[in-house]
């Protein structure tokens, strides 16, 4: 995998961890909490969909303001270990992110409104725009990166048991 697939496929799998609760309450990112796990695929630019296998472990830094995440993906061919922290502050959402096999990071800007996030990821050589939904113990997200060597990523990750 080049530095650029795995950089937006873990940046777009880093705004994961700003989805909040259902809509009828506001935007918290302490409802993340605790450990996801999930499938999903990319579609590289060029190329077949390919499956690939996420953990993420969400941790409250600043109750209801800030989160860190450790992020592990992988599939038949690829790795990818990521580390974020992200900030909310009213519905703006700012942060960044390291992903330490292809050590490339960036950082990561947008909102959150009634749990959907609408965000642009960035890095040296990475731009995406990313739409997550978290609705109770589900996650989704997808992630389009028009002439990034991965173009498309799509997650289902769902909450272990607290």
């Amino acid at each position: 995998m080049s530095p650029n697939t795995s950089s937006v496929l873990l940046a777009a799998a880093c705004l994961m961890l700003a989805a909040s609760s259902p809509s009828h309450a506001g935007p918290t990112l302490d409802e993340l909490a605790g450990t996801w796990m999930g499938v999903g695929s990319m579609k590289p630019k060029d190329g077949a969909r390919e499956k690939v296998h996420c953990k993420v472990a969400y941790n409250v830094t600043k109750p209801g303001r800030s989160l860190s995440l450790d992020l592990r993906c992988a599939s038949d061919a690829y790795k990818m270990v990521l580390s974020a922290n992200i900030d909310q502050n009213g519905t703006e959402l700012s942060g960044n992110w390291f992903e330490s096999e292809y050590r490339q990071g960036g950082k990561v800007t947008g909102t959150n409104r009634d749990g959907l996030i609408e965000a642009r990821i960035e890095g040296s050589t990475v731009a995406a725009l990313v739409t997550i939904k978290t609705a109770g113990d589900h996650q989704s997200f997808a992630m389009d990166a028009p002439g990034a060597w991965v173009s498309q990523v799509a997650i289902e990750l769902n909450r272990n048991a607290r």
